[in-house]
């Protein structure tokens, strides 16, 4: 990926010395002072990929036509669009080439705020997300929102008939209903709804309807409220037929994925939201390309309570992204692009202007993915894209929000690209993974009740190692009658397929409290000792990784569904519990921790609170020490006045770690928690700790590192060719990316900050010579995708960062990545210039407090993914 520099490693300058006149900021123009209005983005300010020509058809003119947020292609090759807040447009293009005007009309049919368009079945349907004035009452707001048909009644091009197939519940903001597209058998539309849309009523499922939010421990709402109160499973993807009337539930588990596109094969993608407001804690999920497969669960959950990626009952993402605001998808098929960029799936991120070409790979049942940056500027709020067949291009709109919209065309101008196959020829791949996906389709088509021989087809592949097979075959059982295989499953000497079966046997047999009407587990001590007796028996030391975290999974879900072996009746179940478990912790793995923590103090094992403060003490970032502070914020037992005492005092050091928009207002939820367990006589007695001022408490601090030496790419080379074959430290390297501030800016192993660029794959990208040599020259070579921008204004400002977010014509830019609630608003009316920055903001010298050693600890650690048996830390 010749965009994806490592230079974008960034630990990040202090906002002081970003923002250059950073005192008084002048205040903006005075609204009443009528700035011109700004044309949309030049795409001579865009960076393209090699042979690429982006060129802007049609800056809307924002009084008239608003902000454009969503596309479709009509049978003739025209475009139809949409602004967020009005009409309905056509839009036809000047041939490639010519030097003709673009031609736009106004729909006259009375509908528009769409936020998914599709012509299909003689129809142009729209997915309207809009709330509107209430005629009976005007102080009241109405939800339009729906699935929507628009034909015409003279059967010609004009569009004026409106049909409502579908109204939906919680449109009217941004996390509504969003995209409708064609189904590959062409016989069925498939429509997306973000997570506060509510479930609509469905005819069938293939996801089995017995979700819930199973949090062993009380779950966190949001720090700010958002949502708080929202059930799981969150945005949803449904399967309809085109009149409307039949709905199947095909997926759900999502944030907010704005957009889908099926593969050629047939299988979709989505591109879901993150929560930037939780960077730097241990829930933060970035943004990430998911394969919806079918029943497919991704696990969204308000607050602190979103599903880890190795949950059992939840799917992982194909690629991760990062931090942004992901909108309009698409495949390449149709194209007139080279072969590579026409099986490319292309997302959009609204927030930071990039839109990537996602090259699929196969992998096992599913695939894995490389990632390029296709077209990116600042601003570029891109909104939506389409392939035209009829001509061969792509187009984009920026806008939304009622931020300045354009519309925009990608022509390859290199030479003439290959001829695209059939867009729905079957094609996967050979071998293993032909196979592999072969195997979970099968599987797929048993998700309904069928019986005997679904359950049959299933058990055999419960143990199979790829992990999108094992999840399809759960989804198998839990759709047909427990009552034929629940004896099965309890006898199952086997793992692997013990630990699957039991999870499908644990949600099939009781709601999850949250779910029910009076918010209490299900009253069957018996079947949760049979299961708790059948788990028990497995040998902890004999599993995987995976598999330990899958088998406290199903104990968390267990007690979640089932209640907490607690009371004389339950000894031995807790014992058996304990028995099993309690010798292995701490483990090596800190996934591993965080869940045995929570287990423990659920069970209110005394010694739980001295291990996990144990664990807290050494944790090396703030997320892993949120993991275990959040789980003791309910343990009542097992402190002593010095542990309290050092619990409380963390919150004191905590006060200077930074996050997202909620990452205080967390801490405060966490702590006044805490506050609630503690006796009258401890509140006295913490009373000075925990109503300190952390600006007046001065913390033991760690001594300053000394300087070693500034280091050269010369001076390590033959210590890297011969010192990373064996022997390296593991958690030495892991403490030392901490202590260089690399998790401040950058996930690694599914922690650390999000304002970087994961690094977890980094090996298998770069050369362990460019890796270091981005860390000791950052502004070498400055990535586009995480580089700053510098603004000047009008009013004589400069500000120098990263664009975050849009409003109107406010751009937000952060000043501060090791802040990321830190932002400065600029109108772009006040923009006299703004351009890249030349400089990294990731600062030199980051290395020159290590010894030659601890260098190649950290190398080591970084280039091993995060696995701790990788050959590098070996003994010879």
């Amino acid at each position: 990926m010749t965009h994806l520099r490592l230079v974008a490693m960034f630990v990040l300058l202090p906002a002081a010395l970003l923002v250059f006149n950073p005192t008084a900021i002048p205040a903006q123009p005075k609204k009443d002072k009528k700035l011109p209005e700004p044309p949309a983005t030049d795409p001579a300010t865009m960076k393209v990929a090699k042979g690429f020509k982006v060129e802007l058809l049609f800056s809307v003119p924002k009084d008239e036509m608003g902000s454009w947020v969503s596309m479709c292609v009509d049978p003739k090759g025209r475009l139809i669009v949409s602004d967020q807040y009005g009409s309905l447009y056509r839009v036809t293009p000047p041939a490639i080439g010519a030097k003709g005007e673009t031609k736009i009309e106004k729909i006259p049919a009375k509908i528009g705020m769409a936020q998914g368009l599709l012509w299909a079945f003689d129809s142009l349907y729209v997915v309207v997300n809009a709330r509107v004035p209430d005629p009976n009452d005007k102080k009241k707001q109405k939800d339009i929102s729906g699935l929507y048909r628009v034909t015409s009644s003279k059967k010609d091009d004009t569009l004026d008939t409106v049909e409502l197939l579908r109204a939906f519940e919680g449109g009217g903001g941004e996390h509504g209903p969003h995209a409708v597209m064609l189904h590959p058998d062409r016989k069925r539309l498939t429509i997306v709804c973000g997570n506060q849309t509510k479930l609509t009523k469905f005819d069938t499922t293939k996801v089995p309807p017995v979700w819930g939010e199973d949090h062993l421990l009380p779950r966190l709402p949001d720090g700010n409220g958002f949502m708080k109160g929202v059930l799981g499973p969150g945005g949803a993807i449904y399967t309809v037929t085109p009149d409307g009337k039949q709905w199947e539930l095909f997926s759900v588990g999502y944030r907010n994925q704005y957009d889908a596109a099926y593969h050629k094969n047939g299988d979709l993608f989505t591109y879901d939201a993150d929560m930037e407001w939780d960077f730097n804690t241990p829930w933060y999920r970035p943004t990430r390309v998911c394969l919806v497969t079918s029943g497919s669960e991704f696990g969204w959950r308000n607050g602190a309570g979103k599903y880890p990626a190795y949950y059992a009952d939840n799917l992982p993402s194909v690629v991760d992204i990062g931090p942004g605001s992901p909108t309009g998808v698409c495949f390449g098929y149709g194209a007139k692009f080279p072969q590579k960029y026409q099986d490319a799936f292309f997302i959009c991120d609204w927030s930071y202007g990039k839109m990537y070409a996602v090259h699929l790979r196969p992998n096992g049942s599913a695939y894995s993915a490389d990632v390029e940056e296709f077209v990116t500027s600042t601003p570029l709020p891109l909104t939506d894209l389409v392939i035209n067949s009829h001509d061969g291009a792509m187009y984009f709109a920026i806008g939304g929000r009622r931020t300045k919209s354009g519309l925009y065309r990608v022509t390859y101008v290199d030479e003439q690209p290959e001829k695209l196959k059939d867009p729905f020829q079957p094609h996967f791949g050979s071998g293993v993974t032909e196979a592999a996906r072969t195997t979970r389709l099968q599987l797929e088509a048993f998700h309904t009740k069928i019986g005997e021989p679904a359950i049959d087809a299933a058990w055999k592949e419960l143990d199979n190692a790829d992990r999108y097979v094992r999840f399809a075959a759960r989804v198998v059982l839990e759709h047909q009658d427990p009552k034929l295989w629940t004896n099965r499953a309890l006898a199952e000497n086997d793992p692997q397929k013990a630990i699957v079966a039991l999870l499908a046997l644990t949600r099939v047999s009781a709601p999850c409290p949250e779910h029910t009407k009076d918010k209490k587990p299900a009253d069957a001590p018996p079947f949760r000792k049979l299961v708790v007796d059948s788990l028990s028996g497995i040998d902890f030391t004999k599993l995987t990784d995976e598999q330990k975290l899958d088998l406290i999974r199903v104990y968390h879900v267990l007690f979640n569904r089932f209640g907490r072996p607690t009371g004389p009746d339950a000894e031995p179940e807790r014992d058996r519990v304990t028995g099993q478990l309690w010798k292995h912790f701490p483990d090596k793995n800190r996934f591993v921790n965080a869940e045995l923590c929570q287990l423990f103090i659920a069970l209110d094992l005394v010694g739980a609170t001295e291990k996990t403060m144990k664990l807290l003490k050494d944790a090396p970032t703030q997320e892993e020490q949120l993991e275990y502070v959040r789980a003791l914020r309910v343990m009542r037992s097992g402190w002593t006045p010095e542990l309290r005492k050092e619990y409380f005092l963390w919150f004191v050091k905590a006060a200077n770690y930074k996050g997202g928009s909620s990452f205080a207002n967390f801490l405060k939820l966490i702590k006044m928690d805490a506050i609630a367990t503690l006796t009258d006589a401890e509140k006295t007695a913490l009373k000075e700790i925990i109503e300190a001022d952390p600006k007046m408490v001065k913390l033991p601090a760690a001594p300053p590192r000394p300087f070693v030496k500034a280091w050269k790419i010369a001076d390590l080379t033959d210590a890297l060719d011969k010192g990373l074959k064996s022997g390296r430290d593991f958690d030495r390297g892991r403490k030392l990316f901490a202590a260089g501030k690399c998790f401040a800016c950058h996930r690694y192993d599914n922690e650390g900050g999000s304002n970087g660029p994961d690094l977890t794959g980094v090996a298998g990208r770069f050369s362990t010579r460019d890796l270091l040599e981005s860390i000791l020259d950052p502004s070498k070579e400055v990535s586009d995708q995480y580089g700053a921008v510098e603004v000047r204004t009008l009013d004589e400002r400069v500000v120098v960062g990263r664009i975050v977010n849009l409003s109107n014509d406010e751009i937000h830019i952060n000043t501060d990545m090791l802040n990321p609630g830190l932002t400065v608003k600029v109108n772009r009316r006040n923009i006299e210039s703004m351009k890249p920055s030349k400089l990294s903001m990731m600062p030199t010298g980051l290395m020159d407090t290590f010894k030659e050693d601890e260098v190649l600890d950290l190398m080591a650690y970084v280039l091993s993914r995060g696995d701790r048996n990788h050959a590098m830390f070996k003994k010879q």
